[in-house]
């Protein structure tokens, strides 16, 4: 996949029209077996441009990092926020994932008076909003949750492989690889992975 820059041309057109705080707010690891879904909601500055951020998918992971450090140094606010395996379970990973958002949008401190969601609508958010198509790879304040979402989730998930080595989840950050799913079937399901996610070449080998 080609890897274009987000470009700012919307938030520009949203600041032009009155909106002082325009924030972007993304989500990842909704595919994944295992750990949280993690939000992020970014209110990118409009005189501190950062290179290069775009879609967290099309980014090397060292360079996600330094994109990180970037955007989180010269944010006027940012915020994450998560759903566990248990909330994910027990909601559904679509209304878990917009919880998530939601959770992070209301962190940002000053609150915004928009927000660019990556396709999705947020519920019961008191301020106005817009579902963006493909946003994560148009709009740089939802491509810059993009990268502080999946930063913030990666790093998670190393802890737990500290905690727990058997799954590999600092590889694999709980997707349904080869040997995840070989270690799923070997040791069953661990406490951070999702119930409702079993794949059902996995049902006979798991509690």
């Amino acid at each position: 996949m080609v890897r274009v820059p987000a470009t700012r041309t919307l938030e520009n057109s949203l600041r032009r029209a009155g909106f002082l705080h325009v924030a972007g707010v993304d989500e990842v690891g909704r595919g994944c077996l295992a750990g949280p879904v993690v939000a992020a909601a970014v209110v990118l500055h409009p005189d501190r441009h950062i290179p290069g951020v775009c879609d967290s998918k099309l980014v090397p992971a060292v360079e996600r990092e330094r994109l990180y450090d970037q955007i989180i140094g010269s944010a006027v606010a940012w915020a994450v926020a998560s759903a566990d395996p248990a909330e994910i379970d027990r909601l559904n990973i679509h209304q878990a994932s917009l919880r998530a958002m939601q959770r992070a949008v209301l962190s940002l401190a000053p609150r915004p008076d928009m927000v660019l969601v990556d396709a999705f609508r947020v519920p019961e958010l008191p301020m106005a909003q817009r579902g963006i198509p493909h946003g994560d790879r148009r709009c740089s304040a939802i491509a810059a949750a993009s990268i502080v979402a999946k930063v913030t989730r990666d790093r998670h998930m190393r802890e737990l492989h500290i905690r727990d080595p058997r799954y590999g989840f600092d590889r694999h950050k709980g997707y349904a690889t080869a040997d995840h799913l070989e270690a799923v079937a070997r040791f069953g399901y661990s406490d951070v992975h999702r119930r409702s996610f079993r794949p059902p070449t996995l049902f006979d080998t798991m509690d």
